[in-house]
């Protein structure tokens, strides 16, 4: 009996600590490989580059055609974007041009 309630009398002493211990390594997990820790951050931060990296491509890609729809404008036409948008429409070219068809899905 008297070890038993020496043991009892130990154990107070040892349950705080032992329970703050599993809590400081519960936040410290989840800190890390949580929802929004530092290993997440990571994932975002690599997203959000790519998204920039993507927006400027984008951005680059509407200046060319707004470039060509200025070209287009009835109060100040361009002829030579005319001309081809023309021979895109109708499918026309002059006599003395050598017309080259490409493979677009070239077979292996």
């Amino acid at each position: 009996m008297n070890i038993l309630r020496e043991l009892r009398r130990r154990a107070r002493f040892v349950v705080g600590p032992v329970l703050g211990i599993c809590a400081v390594s519960y936040f410290a997990y989840h800190a890390i490989h949580g929802d929004r820790g530092i290993l997440a951050l990571r994932q975002y931060t690599q997203k959000v580059e790519e998204a920039r990296d993507k927006n400027s491509t984008l951005l680059a890609h509407k200046s060319i055609l707004e470039n060509r729809v200025r070209g287009l404008n009835p109060n100040h036409l361009d002829p030579d974007l005319l001309e081809e948008q023309a021979r895109v429409m109708i499918n026309y070219g002059y006599p003395d041009e050598t017309v080259i068809l490409l493979d677009v899905n070239p077979g292996p």
